[in-house]
């Protein structure tokens, strides 16, 4: 399998470095790995509670080719039986299944399975763990799913050692990090170049990247983009998750614009900005000011928010109030903020002269 990441490799106008290659090496062993699974599942030649092939912890900084590995080895390996999720969006839709079996008391299995049925291999990407609160049920959840004996890849910015990174709750999560230690290969992509600043340059290859970030927004500035700055009566709310809603600064049927204070400076969740994804693929957000002035939680739902963005392909305008990266510097970051920075600067900018 290694000579077709090669040659996609070359299809994207690079060639893989020492450490892509020997994380590239491990993915064509899962592959051949889960084909003589399924061959000899379908053959009969094992019982139910046969080992599932171990599965993959592929981790490594922003922009080293984790996601682009991992949709190379997805779409090469020929099973009928596999999901590639983004973690964000399954953990959404877990809450709705475990809700829904609530009264059973195996309710974790069950909302599983509801979710991922025959699934015997798994993606998640941009697997992160910072909520205390969700981190009990996230180790369930993994739990279940390895119980299920379903084979799992995922992707993440940090080791599993380095998962909760809050000292007052990563004891609280050791047991969960152990577990994928025990049971999953610890492929490390590493490395410093940012394959994804460098390729940034170039064509665009997806709506998020023909979007721009904007500075400090004038009114000339947004024409240029084809937008008006919105009226006062254009203001409305847009339904968000669990029946709560958004204030907007205005609705233009894709579009949806935002101020930066009324998305991220209250107690919105990631599933929240998931529904508003789900309804409009094009996106305004203003007023995003120098990060380190703001509320940390603040600050972590736009990090949050532009996770979401950039996962769904979104065509995002960004108005800041200062060149990005003046944005993005001083205390009070995101936890994930070079990853924020990564994605950020897939973005085209657009500076006016005279705030220089």
């Amino acid at each position: 399998m290694i000579r077709e990441f090669e040659r996609a490799a070359r299809q994207a106008g690079f060639v893989l470095d020492d450490a892509q290659r020997q994380a590239a090496l491990r993915l064509g062993e899962l592959g051949a790995e889960i084909l003589a699974a399924g061959t000899t599942r379908r053959l009969g030649l094992f019982g139910r509670r046969a080992a599932p092939p171990r599965g993959v912890y592929l981790w490594g900084s922003v922009g080293r080719g984790k996601s682009w590995l991992t949709t190379a080895f997805y779409e090469a390996v020929p099973v009928r039986n596999k999901r590639r999720l983004h973690f964000h969006d399954f953990f959404r839709e877990f809450h709705a299944a475990y809700h829904r079996h609530r009264s059973d008391h195996r309710v974790t299995d069950r909302a599983v399975a509801e979710l991922l049925g025959d699934c015997r291999f798994l993606v998640f990407d941009e697997f992160h763990v910072h909520d205390a609160g969700d981190a009990m049920l996230i180790g369930r959840v993994l739990r279940s799913i390895l119980d299920q004996r379903i084979t799992l890849l995922t992707t993440s910015n940090y080791p599993p050692a380095g998962l909760l990174p809050n000292p007052v709750f990563h004891e609280m999560f050791e047991p969960t990090i152990r577990m994928l230690e025990e049971t999953m290969d610890v492929v490390e992509l590493g490395g410093g170049h940012d394959y994804r600043s460098a390729y940034g340059s170039g064509a665009p290859r997806s709506e998020f990247e023909r979007g721009a970030y904007v500075w400090p927004g004038t009114a000339e500035q947004l024409a240029g983009r084809g937008l008006t700055p919105p009226a006062a009566a254009e203001r409305r709310q847009v339904e968000a998750g669990g029946g709560r809603t958004v204030s907007a600064l205005a609705v233009r049927g894709d579009l949806v614009w935002f101020d930066f204070h009324d998305l991220c400076d209250r107690p919105y969740s990631t599933a929240d900005y998931l529904a508003v994804v789900d309804r409009f693929p094009v996106w305004v957000l203003s007023g995003l000011p120098r990060l380190a002035g703001e509320d940390r939680d603040a600050a972590q739902r736009f990090a949050n928010l532009v996770d979401v963005l950039c996962d769904r392909d979104v065509r995002l305008v960004l108005v800041g109030q200062a060149p990005l990266e003046e944005v993005l510097r001083g205390e009070n970051l995101p936890l994930d903020v070079n990853r924020t920075a990564s994605r950020l600067s897939l973005l085209s900018a657009t500076a006016d002269s005279d705030a220089r």
